[in-house]
């Protein structure tokens, strides 16, 4: 085969990559879509349909969603229960917590709390997130989450926390 192999299989990995990036930018095209509609839907609205998607892939739409100045409680309530947000990947999860706390979507507070226990090393930022947002519900959730959790916390990191918070 001469060494032909390796371009080829590079060529069909990138083919294949921009395909998946492809398909996210139709997702996000839905969602903005979705996102616009008014409340109130006519029965002949179709409803739209979401391709599965995958990890990354999800991470992708999430930070296309981000950059949306505003995303409706029901958008957010929707992309939980088509994608299943709350039982993905740390990358994923960290994400969509992030659109919890910008849109302060109120109802997926806890997966925000889940998030800080759990994924700890990634949770710095998100205690970030909740302070800047200077809404007191946010800060209380933070402090709240930052007590059950300091324990755990490798020192510099509490460290680091702490600072943030109080």
């Amino acid at each position: 085969m001469g060494g032909t192999g390796k371009p080829l299989q590079r060529e069909r990995q990138a083919l294949a990559e921009c395909g998946l990036a492809q398909q996210v930018s139709a997702e996000v095209a839905k969602w903005v879509r979705v996102n616009r509609r008014p409340r109130k839907r006519k029965r002949k609205d179709r409803e739209e349909v979401f391709e599965k998607l995958l990890p990354d892939q999800l991470v992708l739409l999430l930070e296309h969603l981000l950059e949306q100045k505003t995303v409706t409680p029901r958008t957010l309530q929707s992309l939980e229960r088509i994608y299943r947000l709350s039982e993905q990947d740390a990358e994923v999860r960290h994400r969509w917590c992030e659109l919890i706390v910008k849109h302060k979507y109120t109802k997926a507070y806890r997966d925000v709390e889940r998030f800080l226990q759990e994924d700890q090393a990634m949770g710095i930022y998100l205690y970030g997130e909740l302070m800047l947002s200077e809404d007191p519900r946010q800060q209380h959730l933070a402090r709240r989450c930052f007590e059950l959790s300091r324990e755990q916390m490798d020192k510099s990191s509490a460290e680091v926390v702490a600072e943030m918070l109080f």
